[in-house]
């Protein structure tokens, strides 16, 4: 069995990433959405274990001592991790994996597992990412410059990702994911056990036994 495409999808906070997610998740089923952890509180509409595994900051910092996490970084007073355990499962299991996490989580995602797939989702403008934060009208001015000032920040990684995808549509948007992760699929790299049987038919037919 093939093991898994790990694919991380992360980017500016606005950019839409949760909407793209869930829509990716719930048209290709196939797909693993890992849920991340986070000390945040729980915004409206959101569950535990669905949205976000939301833990006390104590609690957090507990797993991160217990070495729980794949990664963890701390992005607007808040923590957020990967839990480890379950991503390591269903990639052996041969399920592809998606991650939804912010940009040094991804880049330490990276450093554990090189064959990881990372996407950077962006609007179409910055005006635009300033629009949809305030247009959303889920945190205060002074939390929207935060995320504001913080993605000038990450900007300067996005060289450190494979694809960069605009998210000017939700539904296009989630077509190139799609064939992104399909593409990765049919990399030599990623089909050593198929070719190493081609080989082997091959040796075989050379020696006149097929």
């Amino acid at each position: 069995m093939s093991k898994g495409i790990l694919t991380v999808i992360s980017g500016f906070s606005g950019a839409g990433k949760g909407t793209v997610t869930k829509g990716l998740i719930k048209k290709h089923p196939e797909y693993e959405l890992s849920v991340s952890a986070t000390s945040r509180a729980p915004r409206e509409g959101e569950f535990n274990g669905k949205d976000y595994l939301f833990l006390t900051r104590d609690e957090f910092e507990s797993n991160i001592k217990d070495g729980d996490f794949i990664e963890w970084t701390e992005y607007v007073g808040n923590y957020y991790g990967t839990p480890k355990s379950n991503v390591i499962k269903q990639l052996e299991a041969g399920k592809d994996v998606i991650l939804e996490i912010e940009v040094q989580g991804a880049l330490n995602v990276k450093k554990i597992f090189p064959e990881a797939v990372l996407i950077f989702l962006a609007p179409p403008s910055f005006d635009e990412l300033r629009a949809r934060l305030t247009g959303r009208g889920t945190e205060d001015e002074e939390t929207v410059n935060k995320r504001l000032l913080q993605a000038c920040d990450e900007a300067q990684y996005i060289y450190h990702y494979e694809y960069y995808v605009v998210n000017n549509d939700v539904d296009d948007c989630i077509e190139q994911i799609r064939t992104i992760i399909a593409n990765e699929h049919s990399l030599v790299q990623n089909n050593k056990a198929k070719i190493d049987s081609i080989y082997n038919e091959i040796d075989l037919f050379k020696k006149g036994e097929l």
